[in-house]
């Protein structure tokens, strides 16, 4: 039997749900771009001050636990007050986040909308792929657009850098808007601009979301009276048990390998490639003599007149930095086109398989198994070679990660009964990926990295080697974690 055609409403779910799939990374990856700015501007300290890192490092976890949490109680939100009305919402949220942040006048304001914006992104995944699995009818036709709607995540990294580098080059000629200045200025930063195109998604979608309808099945189970309350207690009753513990489980490895590994990689190992090797030798007595001329600036009161004269001496210091930062830049945004280009093509690759058939089980490992492989040989073997070799695993690892991230939004939906579909999704994605897998990144960076470097100054080598033991690491667990994973089946009801 021939799929139905698709109807104008069909086209505006799947328009709305790309829209929202392509802005939740859109606005995550805003934050590494305008962290840093921020919090300098804020602080009212150079870029390079060690407050500046510490607080990037903060503003990451706070926002990370925030999503979290609240991504949960939105799951059961989605299940309590229909998939439509919270993604609507959701979408709203971390629209509206980022432009508030952008007249941010304290880091406390900042850091706040930074966290909302999280907050939003979390409960809009999980909301956006259980309606799509319940607003097509057809099986063949809501696989199909829920692998390719969710290919749009990827290119959220490449519109987001591509809008940064316009806003850069123009923010000195853009007017003013009422924004906060940094002192002495009379422009507002870069930073802020970028903050204020979070609002883009919320004008499509406020035009086309009063002509989609909410989940008819969800519909007719609330208004016949059958719809079964929500609770976080029945993810744990014995015939969901297993389910629920194993995709926390999975999502949790994804995430883990995404941000032990692969997020580390642009800032932390890049440096260290072998294409970079003398701009690091000559960035390290600079960065040695920045690191104690911000240190003395620290100890200081603000009102003390000698800061003056020691910012002087931070900004001579870091235009000797510049150019060489310049080169490192660039090629840390080479490497990270190369994990979005990877990213990009596992989720095209993803819809493609779905489209094709295969079952859920078969599909997972045929990414699980290439990871074991590809992970070690790029941290282990390639890192050191550098040059294209390095690159093209690089973006391996990117298909074969993110991949699974389309995967579980696939297959999320169709494990848990109606009424739970929201809340065990939230708990697999937002309790096991975003609060577990996302502290990765400290277990790399902070713990298995200084082991490796002992008493000596910590390395990007260092760093490359602890994210392909941690990558590596998760992808064993993962892969063994798998065997436990039950095959769904269609759309299991109450």
């Amino acid at each position: 039997m021939s799929a139905p055609n698709l109807t104008r409403t069909h086209w505006l779910i799947i328009i709305i749900a790309a829209i929202g799939f392509l802005f939740d990374t859109y606005e995550l990856l805003m934050t590494p771009l305008v962290a840093a700015p921020a919090i300098s501007e804020l602080l009212k300290v150079p870029m390079n001050n060690p407050l500046v890192t510490s607080w990037v490092g903060r503003l990451l976890w706070i926002s990370a636990l925030c999503g979290g949490v609240f991504g949960l109680l939105g799951g059961w939100l989605v299940d309590k007050f229909g998939r439509k009305t919270i993604m609507a919402l959701s979408i709203f949220v971390y629209s509206f986040s980022p432009f508030a942040a952008a007249y941010s006048t304290s880091l406390g304001m900042f850091v706040f909308f930074r966290s909302t914006t999280f907050i939003g992104v979390c409960v809009e995944f999980v909301a956006a792929i259980t309606w799509l699995a319940e607003v097509f009818q057809d099986k063949h036709q809501r696989e199909k657009w829920l692998g390719i709607t969710q290919a749009c995540a990827s290119l959220g990294g490449i519109f987001v850098t591509a809008i940064s580098f316009w806003i850069s080059t123009h923010a000195a000629d853009m007017p003013l808007m009422g924004l906060p200045t940094a002192l002495g200025a009379a422009t507002a930063g870069s930073w802020r601009y970028l903050l204020m195109t979070g609002i883009l998604p919320a004008i499509p979608i406020a035009m086309m979301l009063p002509f989609v309808p909410e989940s008819k099945v969800w519909l007719e189970k609330r208004a016949s009276g059958q719809l079964k309350r929500p609770s976080f207690a029945m993810l744990f009753a014995p015939e969901l048990r297993r389910v629920t513990i194993v995709t926390a489980v999975l999502s949790a490895c994804a995430y883990g390998v995404a941000f032990g590994a692969l997020q580390v990689t642009v800032a932390r190992v890049t440096p260290g490639l072998p294409e970079l090797k003398e701009q690091s030798k000559a960035l390290a007595p600079l960065r040695k003599e920045a690191d104690g001329l911000n240190a003395e600036f620290n100890k200081l009161a603000a009102e003390d007149p000698a800061r003056k004269e020691i910012l002087g001496k931070i900004k001579e210091n870091f235009g000797k930095q510049r150019p060489l930062i310049e080169e490192v830049k660039k090629m840390g945004d080479k490497v990270q086109f190369h994990q979005e280009m990877g990213g990009l093509v596992g989720r095209i690759l993803l819809a493609v398989l779905l489209i094709v058939g295969i079952s859920r089980i078969k599909l997972l490992r045929i990414f699980q198994i290439p990871a074991l492989i590809i992970l070690p040989l790029t941290y282990f073997v390639f890192f050191p070679q550098g040059g294209n070799a390095f690159l093209f695993a690089y973006a391996l690892c990117g298909l074969v990660t993110v991949a699974q991230f389309s995967y579980f939004g696939e297959y999320l939906p169709k494990v848990f009964p109606l009424h739970l579909r929201g809340t065990g999704g939230s708990f697999a994605t937002n309790v096991g990926g975003r609060m577990i897998g996302t502290s990765m990144a400290f277990v790399t960076t902070s713990l298995v990295a200084p082991m490796l470097a002992g008493d000596g100054p910590l390395l990007p080598l260092h760093i490359a080697k602890a994210a392909g033991i941690v990558g590596l690491t998760i992808a064993v667990i993962s892969f063994l974690v798998g065997f436990f994973l039950p095959e769904p089946k269609d759309q299991p009801t109450d």
